[in-house]
């Protein structure tokens, strides 16, 4: 990738980094119980990883 992005490009990408994050602990709570244990990387909107699937921004 070029070593300057521009701002458009870069705000696309900040909002696939943003898609990819863990949701908050307290959602997991909120949807499953606070008895269940769930990882709360399975809420997560879009699961991506930067090696495996790319974006198309």
């Amino acid at each position: 990738m070029a070593r300057y992005k521009h701002p458009s490009k870069k705000k696309r990408l900040a909002k696939h980094a943003k898609q990819t994050r863990w949701a908050p602990f307290w959602t997991v709570l909120k949807i499953f119980g606070k008895n269940r244990k769930i990882h709360p990387g399975r809420k997560t909107h879009v699961k991506r990883h930067w090696r495996r699937r790319k974006t198309r921004a």
